[in-house]
């Protein structure tokens, strides 16, 4: 069945049914120049203050370019990762601990095997994804994961090459440990991408308890940073902790949450990243090499319990503001940047997928700020894990309820 929706600048009709929703507008105006009341609507679990204006509940705007959201598949079992093949498929993680390439029109594959134990209890699982840049030649996959260790678990990531016949990894090696490792099962991170440079980006958590939180300020952990490596997992070359005494020079940036949101620029190739915020403050940042971005010292949000986080404090010196925050949360997951040209008004955007949210978050960014917020395929009610852009252009998004998605012109 289908379900579409009419959007026209005064108002929405909704026309419901199950697995298609179109949205559409009566006039082709300017998305950036539409805007109106923040999208969300709900009161805040806190009443801190913005440090700048625009830094949260920015006005909402309206894509008026005619697209629609298609359900391709329900029968993945908790996919976490995707990512676009050349030839217009998917590989694609499930939590479990399953990688299987995906067709384009949704239907999954069999499992490929090769893939190492992963611990999927709590947030733990086969991660995020991504291909080498020169997959047509050498068909190596990197992925991040949870790794159960005698000592407990830790981010993980490896990389092993798709054999010819597309049933298993070989060669398959871990190529760095985001250690200490630790008898939990929450706050992994666990993205992965590259870098125009070559080398890899790789996000953790601070695995999440009160024990481990201070670790995010440590430059000396793994915990709660982001990191760049090479195709080896040695540090790359120019981080900016190299050479510095109690100091791991895989490090980029610190004073991260749980960053389950990595991707680059198209015009800029600057990094951006969303992590998730306790209740609230959720952040949406630009992480720049060697600098701290705050948690837990200062945040947006509070304890899941209603106490305050630590001092309580939203700003200090020498620590980073988000671009963006959300009170409350959206749960921001994997990322992306729209390039393609089918929907000229996305060119650039970021697209966020949103777990408890549910749904697609577009932001508009111009000079590094946010300037419009707009919320996709709400109206199907589901947890989206991740998105992509397909070599077709169009968008693709995977839920935890094990449906892909399937986001273009209309």
């Amino acid at each position: 069945m289908k379900k579409s929706i009419y959007l026209f600048i005064a108002g929405a009709l909704v026309v419901a049914s199950c697995a298609k929703r179109t949205e559409e507008s009566a006039a082709p105006l300017d998305s950036a120049t539409v805007a109106s009341a923040p999208v969300e609507t709900k009161a805040g679990n806190t009443d801190y203050k913005p440090a700048f204006e625009g830094q949260t509940r920015i006005a909402s705007v309206t894509t008026t370019t005619p697209y629609e959201g298609t359900m391709l598949d329900s029968s993945l079992v908790r996919p976490w990762g995707i990512a676009a093949l050349p030839d217009g498929r998917f590989i694609v993680t499930e939590k479990g601990g399953t990688m299987r390439i995906v067709a384009a029109t949704g239907k999954p594959g069999e499992p490929i095997a090769g893939v190492p134990k992963v611990n999927s209890e709590g947030q733990g699982g086969l991660l995020g994804i991504t291909l080498d840049p020169a997959f047509d030649q050498n068909r190596m996959v990197y992925w991040a994961f949870s790794e159960p260790l005698p000592a407990g678990n830790l981010t993980a990531v490896a990389k092993g090459k798709l054999s010819a016949d597309e049933k298993k990894l070989e060669g398959v090696t871990v190529i760095y440990r985001a250690t200490p490792a630790y008898k939990g099962t929450l706050h992994y991170g666990g993205r992965v991408k590259f870098a125009k440079d070559g080398n890899l980006f790789v996000s953790t958590g601070e695995r999440s308890d009160l024990e481990t939180r201070p670790q995010a300020q440590d430059i000396n952990s793994g915990l709660g940073k982001v990191i760049r490596i090479t195709t080896d997992g040695k540090p790359a070359a120019g981080n900016p902790f190299e050479g510095k005494p109690n100091a791991r020079p895989e490090l980029w940036s610190y004073g991260h949450r749980n960053v389950q949101g990595i991707a680059f620029h198209p015009v800029t190739g600057d990094l951006w990243e969303t992590e998730f915020g306790p209740r609230g403050g959720d952040e949406l940042n630009r992480p720049e090499a060697g600098k701290n971005y705050g948690w837990p010292t200062i945040t947006y949000g509070i304890e899941y319990s209603g106490k305050k986080v630590g001092d309580s404090i939203q700003q200090k010196v020498d620590m980073e503001q988000p671009v963006y925050y959300w009170d409350p949360v959206i749960s921001p997951s994997g990322i992306t940047f729209y390039s393609g040209d089918a929907i000229p008004e996305w060119k650039n955007n970021l697209f966020i997928s949103s777990l408890s949210g549910m749904h697609i978050c577009r932001i508009v960014i111009e000079n590094n700020k946010v300037v419009g917020e707009e919320r996709l395929l709400a109206g199907e009610e589901q947890r989206f894990r991740d998105i992509t852009q397909g070599v077709d252009g169009a968008l693709y998004a995977v839920t935890d309820q094990g449906r892909i998605y399937k986001i273009a012109k209309k």
